[in-house]
C-alpha cells in the first residue's frame, strides 16, 4: 500500500511521556499483584502477560475503578510545572505541525472583544494618504510649510503692488485735477472771469 499522499501524524513529547508513566503505573501494579499472588503459580502470570499486552488485566482495571483514579488522572500528573526536563526538553519546545488541536470555542462578548478586523494593504495606504494630506492642510493653513510660506511671501508682494498702484492713480487724479484746476483758472482769467 502506497503511504505517500498520507499526511503524517507525529506524537508530541507530552503524550509520549503521559504514555509512558501509564506503562509505568501498570507495570507497578503487576508487581504489586505478582507479590501477593506468587502462590497461584507461573500459569497466572502467563495470563497477566498477555492480558497486559492486550491492554491491562481485569484486576487492574477493577482497582483503578475502585480508587477512582483512571488514566485521566494519572495524565494529570505528567502536566504538573514542577515536573523535571529531561535532556535537551528545557532548551527546545517541540512544536508538531500536523498534531490537530482542538480550539475552544468563543464566546460571543469575546469574539466581539477582538481588535478591528485588519485592513487591506491598499485600505491602510489610503488612510495614511488622508491623514498626510489633512496634517499637510493644517499645517499649511498654519503657514508653517514651505509653499505656505512661498504663496505668504507672493501676497505679500502683490499687496505692496496693489498699494504703489493704487497710491500712483491717486497721484495721477490728484494731478489732473490740479491740472483742469489751474487750466480751468487760466481760461477764467484769460477771459476775464472772476470765479
Amino acid at each position: 500500500m502506497n503511504h505517500k499522499g498520507r499526511s503524517r501524524h507525529f506524537t508530541s513529547p507530552e503524550e509520549l511521556e503521559k504514555e509512558r508513566k501509564k506503562d509505568a503505573q501498570k507495570w507497578r501494579q503487576k508487581k504489586e499483584e505478582q507479590g501477593s499472588d506468587e502462590e497461584s503459580g507461573e500459569e497466572d502470570d502467563e495470563k497477566e502477560v498477555v492480558e497486559g499486552a492486550a491492554g491491562g488485566s481485569t484486576k487492574e482495571k477493577k482497582k483503578t475503578a475502585e480508587d477512582g483514579s483512571d488514566a485521566s488522572d494519572s495524565e494529570d500528573d505528567s502536566d504538573d510545572p514542577d515536573k523535571k526536563a529531561k535532556g535537551v526538553e528545557k532548551l527546545i519546545e517541540i512544536e508538531n505541525p500536523n498534531r490537530i488541536v482542538k480550539k475552544s470555542a468563543k464566546k460571543i462578548t469575546a469574539v466581539t472583544d477582538e481588535a478591528k478586523p485588519e485592513l487591506s494593504r491598499r485600505e491602510r495606504e489610503e488612510l495614511e494618504k488622508q491623514r498626510a494630506k489633512a496634517h499637510y492642510q493644517k499645517l499649511h493653513a498654519e503657514g508653517k510649510t514651505d509653499e505656505a510660506r512661498a504663496d505668504l511671501a507672493r501676497l505679500a508682494i502683490i499687496r505692496k503692488q496693489r498699494e504703489e498702484a493704487a497710491q500712483k492713480r491717486e497721484q495721477e487724479r490728484l494731478a489732473k485735477e490740479a491740472a483742469k484746476a489751474a487750466k480751468v483758472e487760466t481760461v477764467n482769467k484769460a477771459l476775464g472771469k472772476k470765479s
